[in-house]
C-alpha cells in the first residue's frame, strides 16, 4: 500500500522523520517496504495485519507504537458513532445471508452538488496514486484510504424510490447475471457472487465488495446519494474477483475481514468528510447489523513465556506494559508476572499468547536479542541420527543415489482434511510407491547418468504413516546384501530399538571429493546408437574420435557398450547422447548429425551396420 509522508504527518503534532528513516523503522520493527521517495512509502502490507494497516490510519498507529511518539489524535478511539445522525425510514436495507453481509450501514443525504475536490483532497489521493474523479467520489476513497474501510456512494435518483423511499438489496447472483460496472465493462457474474441490488426493481446496482455498477453512477447532476458503508464476507469477495479477474482497492480490504465494527467509523467520515466539501443535508442513517461481532477477548501472557520465546532476559512486567498501554494504547493489566491485554477491535490478528510475543519481540527490536549458544542435543538422538548417515553413506559407496519423495498418496490409513493434491489425499505408509515412481524416472534418465547398460540404483529413507503409528523406513531398488543391512527385499524398519545407536557409535561423516561443476540443460536429449565393422587391431578410440569430431556440438555423451570378433573383423557399437542448453531438438536436428558421423565412418572404409 502507498502512503503518504504527509498525510501521516495529521496524525502527529511532533514532526516526523524523513520518509528513509520512516522505512527503516517499518522495516525493522514491522514491514518491508517496496520503494520509497521524499513523501511516499510503498508498505508490503502482510494478509494477518491487512484488516488495520492497510490505511494511513493503521500505518500511523504502527509508526507511533514505534517511534514511542503519541497520535495526535486517533479516529479509531472513540466511542458510540451514530446516535449523532437521525433515523430514517427514507431508506430500507434488505440482507439475503447475514453470514455474507454481517453488517451494512446505509444514508440517504440530498442537496448536495457534485463538482471538482478542494486542492488538498486532490494532493492527498494524487500523492498516493489515486486519481481525482469530483468530490463526493474522492471523499469515498479518501475515508478508505484513511482508515481502511471501503464505501460507496449511489445516485439516489436512478434508484426506483417508491413514495420517497429507497431500498437497497444485497443478494446472490443468479445464474447467466451480467451487471455493467463504472469502467464500462459487462461482467457476466458467478452463481452466488454478492450483488448490490436496487431492491424496489431486484436490478443489480454494484458487485458487492468490489466495484460499482453503470446504473447508479454518481454524476454531475447528482443531487441525492445512497451511501454505503458495509461489511462483506472475506472469502466471497475473494472468490468472486478471482472469477471475474476483477481486483480493486475494496476487494483487498474486505478479502482480509476488517471487523464490521469498522463501518460505522466509516460513515461517520465520509458523511462528514462529503456535506463540507460538497454540501448537502443527512436524512438519515440505517445501520442493518443483526449479530453484532462480541467483544475482542482478552488474551494473557506470562513474562516467563515472553523470555522463553523471545530468548530475551527481561527481569519484569514493567518494559512489556509501556508497550501495550503506551505505546499501543492497549488496554491492559498486568499482574505479578502476568499481562492481561484486550486488543482493540481492529486488532484481529492478536487472539493467543503468541501474538502478545510477537508484539513485544518486534516493538523491542529482534536486533536486541542477546546471541547464546543452543543448548546440547541429546546424546542418544545424535547416536541414532550418525546411525542413519553410516548407512546412508555405505549406500552412496556402493552406487545408490538418495531420494526423497512426496509423504502423500493415493491410499493409507491417515487421510487429510484439506490435501494439497486431490489425487494423494493419504499419508504414505510406505515408501515403495514413490520409490517406483522415482526409479521410473531415473531410467529415463539413464543414458546420461549411468554408463551403458548400467541400472539405476537409489534409496530413500523417510517417515510413513501407518496405522499403528508413525516410523522412520529405508527402502532401496535392489538388493544390497553385501553391506550386511538388510534382505533382499532391501527394507529395514528404522524404529527406536533396533541398534542404530550402536550402529552410529564413533561413527565419522564420509568426506567426498566434488568434481567441477557442470551444468545442466533443462531440455530433453535423444539418444542414437551405432553399431561399426572395423578390421582388426583398429584402436576402439579412433573410432570414437572419428565419431565424435564429426558428431558435431550437440553431442554431449559417447560411450561404448558392445563389442565383438568375428572372421577377423571386429563389431564395436556406440551410443550417441545429443542435447542443447537452449531449445528441444528435432529428430531431423540429429538425422542430420548421424548421417555425418556414418559418411565419415565410410569414407574412412568402416561398414556401418
Amino acid at each position: 500500500m502507498k502512503v503518504s509522508r504527509a498525510w501521516l504527518q495529521k496524525y502527529f503534532n511532533d514532526p516526523l522523520p524523513p520518509a528513509r528513516e520512516l522505512a527503516d523503522a517499518l522495516t525493522f520493527h514491522a514491514f518491508e517496504i517496496e520503494e520509497h521517495t521524499d513523501d511516499m512509502l510503498d508498505v508490503k502490507v502482510l494478509p494477518n495485519r491487512a484488516a488495520d494497516c492497510l490505511s494511513h490510519r493503521g500505518i500511523a498507529k504502527e509508526l507511533s507504537a514505534i517511534l514511542a511518539v503519541p497520535l495526535a489524535n486517533d479516529p479509531l478511539a472513540e466511542g458510540a458513532l451514530l446516535r449523532g445522525f437521525p433515523a430514517t425510514s427514507a431508506l430500507a436495507v434488505e440482507i439475503e445471508d447475514p453470514k455474507k453481509c454481517p453488517r451494512y450501514v446505509g444514508a440517504l443525504v440530498k442537496g448536495v452538488a457534485i463538482g471538482p475536490s478542494p486542492d488538498w483532497l486532490k494532493k492527498a489521493l494524487e500523492a498516493v496514486g489515486a486519481r481525482s474523479v469530483n468530490n463526493v467520489v474522492d471523499a469515498t476513497n479518501y475515508v478508505m484510504l484513511d482508515i481502511g474501510q471501503p464505501l460507496h456512494a449511489f445516485d439516489a435518483a436512478k434508484l426506483a424510490g417508491k413514495e420517497g423511499r429507497y431500498a437497497v438489496g444485497v443478494r446472490g447472483a443468479r445464474a447467466g447475471e451480467k451487471i455493467a460496472t463504472l469502467t464500462g465493462e459487462t461482467y457476466e457474474l458467478p452463481e452466488n457472487a454478492l450483488l448490490i441490488t436496487d431492491a424496489q426493481r431486484d436490478l443489480p446496482v454494484g458487485i458487492a465488495g468490489i466495484k460499482g455498477g453503470k446504473a447508479a453512477e454518481v454524476a454531475g447532476a447528482t443531487t441525492d446519494l445512497v451511501i454505503e458503508s458495509a461489511n462483506f464476507d472475506g472469502p466471497s469477495v475473494r472468490r468472486a474477483a478471482q472469477a471475474l479477474a476483477l481486483f480493486t482497492d475494496a476487494s483487498a480490504r474486505f478479502q482480509n475481514r476488517p471487523s464490521p465494527e469498522l463501518a460505522a467509523y466509516g460513515m461517520r467520515d465520509v458523511l462528514a468528510l462529503i456535506t463540507d466539501i460538497a454540501g448537502g443535508e443527512v436524512v438519515g442513517v440505517v445501520d442493518e447489523y443483526p449479530s453484532p461481532a462480541p467483544a475482542h477477548p482478552s488474551v494473557k501472557v506470562s513474562l516467563a513465556r515472553i523470555n522463553g520465546l523471545l530468548g530475551r532476559g527481561l527481569e519484569g512486567m514493567a518494559p512489556v506494559a509501556d508497550i501495550f498501554s503506551r505505546r499501543f494504547g492497549f488496554s491492559s493489566v498486568p499482574a505479578g508476572e502476568t499481562i492481561t491485554v484486550t486488543p482493540p477491535f481492529e486488532r484481529t490478528d492478536l487472539v493467543i499468547p503468541e501474538d502478545l510475543v510477537e508484539e513485544v519481540g518486534r516493538i523491542l527490536g529482534y536486533d536486541s536479542v542477546p546471541s547464546a549458544e543452543l543448548p546440547p542435543a541429546g546424546e542418544g538422538d545424535q547416536a541414532r541420527f550418525r546411525g542413519i548417515e553410516r548407512m546412508k553413506d555405505q549406500l552412496v559407496e556402493q552406487g545408490f543415489t538418495e531420494v526423497s519423495t512426496q509423504s502423500f498418496a493415493p491410499k493409507g490409513d491417515v487421510v487429510l482434511a484439506n490435501p494439497l493434491d486431490k489425487t494423494k489425499p493419504a499419508l504414505r505408509t510406505s515408501l515403495e510407491g514413490g520409490l517406483a515412481d522415482a526409479l521410473k524416472k531415473a531410467k529415463e534418465y539413464a543414458p546420461l547418468t549411468l554408463p551403458p547398460g548400467g541400472k539405476p540404483r537409489i534409496f530413500e529413507v523417510g517417515a510413513v504413516f501407518p496405522k499403528g503409528g508413525e516410523y522412520l523406513e529405508l527402502r532401496a531398488t535392489e538388493s544390497c546384501v553385501e553391506a550386511g543391512l538388510s534382505d533382499a527385499k532391501f527394507t529395514r524398519h528404522l524404529s527406536d530399538g533396533v541398534g542404530l545407536e550402536e550402529y552410529g557409535k564413533d561413527y565419522a561423516p564420509k568426506r567426498y571429493e566434488l568434481g567441477a561443476y557442470k551444468p545442466f540443460s533443462p531440455y530433453p536429449f535423444i539418444v542414437r546408437d551405432v553399431a561399426v565393422w572395423v578390421p582388426s587391431g583398429t584402436d576402439y578410440g579412433l573410432t570414437m574420435s572419428l565419431i565424435r569430431g564429426n558428431a558435431g556440438e550437440l553431442l554431449v555423451r559417447l560411450d561404448q557398450f558392445d563389442r565383438f570378433e568375428k572372421e577377423g573383423k571386429v563389431s564395436y557399437a556406440f551410443r550417441l547422447v545429443f542435447q542443447s542448453f537452449e531449445r528441444t531438438l528435432t529428430d531431423e536436428e540429429v538425422n542430420g548429425a548421424l548421417e555425418a558421423v556414418c559418411a565419415a565412418l565410410a569414407e574412412k572404409g568402416f561398414a556401418v551396420r
